[in-house]
């Protein structure tokens, strides 16, 4: 597997817990991510590294901007809008389970899986939530299902479950899914965490403790790997108005570090990748 020559700097220099969720918002050229310990969705201008912060009650594991303003995001209890205030508008979760990555399809549904909050087997799934906030359960019997993402055409949906240390692909149908194959697995311990799609319908995939991503075939093949200075990469998004930059967020929990120390939990950016991205919708609601 070739190693990547790239240029990776600090965007943003943080000390998040378990920075997550990127999105980019090409209407603001702004990068939206979370802390999802510390109940935090962030706002960052990657140019001057400067962000604004708003505080949730709750743990969140991804929030994404409204087309409408304002964000919805996935939260302990299920899916609640962030705007003007804080209202939890579907309260779908038991005791125990929290919500974790989510990401918007094509058409403005958002998905996220739900995961018990010690990532207990079996005890996870994956939720759609409408334009209206209808919801329902896609898939159950999940883990820790984490990473999402859809082929560039909108036909196929790529599926992390993290504590299975593997990507699943589906044929991606509307609001439902069919067709469910092993893409890959990671059977050297590696543990997959956030993805995003380059418009070559590559995958690009954090690997949680090992200070790198992965760049994956469509077909699974494991072709190229970046290293980077983080100890945790938890996630990655293209952003930039070509969608040519590699953004990767990363965690400082359970490092034991001082807040004051290394470059962990910060906002990564990727230069000189030769490659761009898909563009990721907003919540349709």
């Amino acid at each position: 597997m070739d190693t990547i020559a790239a240029t990776v700097r600090i965007a943003v220099p943080a000390a998040a817990r378990v920075g997550e969720g990127p999105v980019w918002d090409p209407g603001s050229d702004r990068l939206h991510w979370v802390d999802i310990l510390s109940g935090a969705v962030h706002t960052s201008d990657l140019a001057n590294g400067s962000t604004t912060t708003r505080e949730l009650p709750t743990l969140v594991g991804a929030a994404s901007p409204k087309r409408t303003g304002g964000f919805v995001a996935a939260v302990t209890e299920g899916f609640a809008e962030v705007s003007g205030g804080y209202v939890v508008r579907q309260h779908i979760l038991g005791d125990g389970i929290r919500m974790n990555d989510a990401k918007c399809d094509p058409d403005g549904r958002l998905w996220a899986g739900s995961t018990a909050m010690d990532f207990a087997a079996g005890r996870g799934a994956l939720h759609v939530l409408e334009a209206d906030w209808s919801t329902r359960v896609v898939l159950e019997g999940l883990t820790q299902p984490n990473g999402l993402g859809w082929s560039p055409d909108g036909r196929t949906f790529y599926l992390v479950d993290s504590a299975e240390r593997e990507i699943s692909a589906f044929d991606a149908l509307g609001n439902q899914l069919a067709g469910r194959r092993l893409l890959c697995s990671f059977p050297d311990g590696d543990v997959p965490d956030g993805l995003c799609v380059d418009a070559e319908e590559c995958l690009w995939v954090a690997l949680w403790g090992a200070g790198r991503l992965v760049r994956i075939a469509p077909d699974g093949r494991m072709l190229s790997t970046l290293p980077l200075p983080v100890v945790q990469p938890s996630s990655c998004a293209f952003v930039g108005s070509e969608l040519d930059v590699l953004c990767v967020t990363s965690a400082r929990e359970g490092l034991g570090l001082p807040d004051d120390t290394g470059s962990d939990g910060s906002v990564l950016i990727v230069a000189g990748l030769g490659v761009a991205g898909v563009p990721v919708a907003g919540f349709a609601g």
